[in-house]
């Protein structure tokens, strides 16, 4: 049975069809397969981080869907001039009347077309055989649990864990969202839920084609959501300071979709793909959207004991082959994650090591003069992220000066007093300050650099 269909007729979107198919299954002609086992690998052991009580098929099926919706969306490139697709998606679940009851059904798809901007077509059916169920583990868990968080190498996750760690203690529990367990130095090694995303995506050949990876946003808000509701708690942070959370959808780039990937506008709709899934009720809270990431990392640095540890965070998307320096990575130093990074370190009165970055000089008059000497090619596409970058942080610090961007911004203060239950001229205030504070930030941080910073001229401020 087909859950929904977007109603729009428009035929010249690009295709994939993928069918989910247990091992030894074979797959319908015409789509494209992908293998539980095969494409969809799950480790026994993180997993059974995730058996707090009693074993529920459901848990298992949600986190394969959330692996499933990330193939679909790495496996079919984007149009250059057109960001659309229409996915058709088939997987084998447990329960297939519960993930085709209409309110799950109408939400799951309202939330996975707002997120990544396609078209979505899921077919839930059953499986041939139920999955082994892993072993169950006693964990030390508080009975208060208040809040989950997804925890990652971020500095936003590393800083805001630690500020609502302070104010929460034990009734906070982190959410692990990297395939690797959680780092023993920052969190104690002892047994514990959650200790990564239990599962791993692979392409059907050498690598996936589609790098924009909005269903991100659907995996960690799907992993957290379910955590919350293992541990029956109501509330789940989001640790994004204001430019990750809200900047993206603000400022698009080129022919792209807005990102909402950390946005209230799509946390709102998991919340009711969460609800009608497993009857539980989470909400999605933002403490640091109305803050820079300079001051989320300043007071993570005054307030906690563990403020030192920002230096160990990761911000840099890049691969490993792309951004090695004799023989180890480092973080590029030119993408708008990694740019954002830099300027928020300067905001907060830190440094780091130049060395942290491939790029180790911005105030060096020439892009490829900036980046290290022993760094063996520059690439075409290492120079776009570095413009793209450096644009985005220097439009996000313009668009309240700018008249054509009005309409947007009272659109998205009626957006955020909806969904945030704020009265607009709140909303209003709280982000003419956020985006004041960005354009202090930047502009102080391009000063730094220099007026022959290849930054600065990038910005027009040379």
């Amino acid at each position: 049975m087909t859950v929904r269909k977007q109603d729009q007729e428009d035929s010249a979107f690009p295709s994939v069809h993928v069918d989910v198919v247990e091992a030894g299954t074979r797959v319908r002609s015409g789509r494209i397969a992908c293998e539980i086992d095969g494409n969809l690998t799950f480790s026994t052991n993180h997993l059974e981080s995730y058996c707090l009580a009693q074993w529920e098929p459901v848990v298992f099926d949600a986190l394969l869907v959330a692996a499933a919706v990330e193939f679909c969306d790495r496996m079919r490139r984007r149009h250059v001039h057109r960001w659309g697709r229409d996915i058709e998606l088939r997987i084998p679940v447990h329960e297939p009347d519960r993930w085709n009851a209409k309110d799950v059904s109408d939400a799951l798809l309202d939330a996975l077309a707002f997120l990544t901007g396609d078209r979505w077509s899921i077919t839930f059916v059953a499986r041939k055989s139920p999955v082994s169920v892993p072993r169950q583990f006693p964990f030390d868990i508080p009975s208060d649990i208040s809040a989950v968080i997804p925890f990652s190498e971020g500095l936003d996750s590393r800083a805001v864990a630690g500020l609502i760690h302070k104010e929460m203690g034990d009734r906070l529990i982190r959410v692990r969202l990297g395939s690797k367990p959680f780092d023993p130095d920052v969190v104690s090694s002892a047994k514990r839920p959650f200790t990564s995303v239990p599962y791993r995506v692979k392409p059907t050949k050498s690598e996936f084609v589609e790098s924009s990876a909005r269903s991100r946003g659907f995996k960690f808000a799907m992993v957290s959501g379910l955590a919350a509701y293992l541990v029956k708690a109501d509330r789940a942070v989001i640790p994004e300071s204001g430019q990750g959370a809200l900047g993206p959808a603000l400022v698009s780039v080129g022919q792209a979709y807005e990102d909402y990937r950390n946005h209230p506008l799509f946390t709102d709709r998991m919340e009711k793909v969460l609800v009608a899934l497993f009857g539980h009720r989470v909400r999605f809270e933002f403490p640091r959207m109305w803050h820079t990431k300079g001051e989320t990392l300043a007071a993570f640095v005054k307030e906690c004991s563990d403020g030192h540890t920002w230096e160990s965070t990761w911000s840099c998307w890049q691969q490993s082959r792309h951004v090695s320096v004799a023989g180890r990575k480092r973080q590029c130093g030119i993408c708008a994650a990694c740019m954002l990074r830099r300027m928020s370190v300067h905001a907060a009165g830190l440094t780091e090591d130049p060395e942290t970055y491939v790029w180790e000089n911005l105030s060096a008059a020439t892009f490829e003069a900036g980046a290290a000497p022993a760094f063996p090619h520059i690439t075409n596409a290492q120079r776009e992220y570095a413009i793209g970058g450096t644009l985005h942080l220097d439009h996000l610090a313009t668009l309240r000066h700018s008249a054509a961007n009005r309409g947007t911004l009272d659109l998205t203060v009626l957006q955020l007093s909806r969904s945030r239950a704020l009265p607009e001229a709140d909303v209003r205030a709280r982000l003419d300050r956020l985006l004041g504070q960005h354009e202090s930030e930047w502009k102080r941080f391009l000063a730094a650099l220099g007026p022959q910073s290849f930054v600065a001229n990038w910005a027009g401020q040379s």
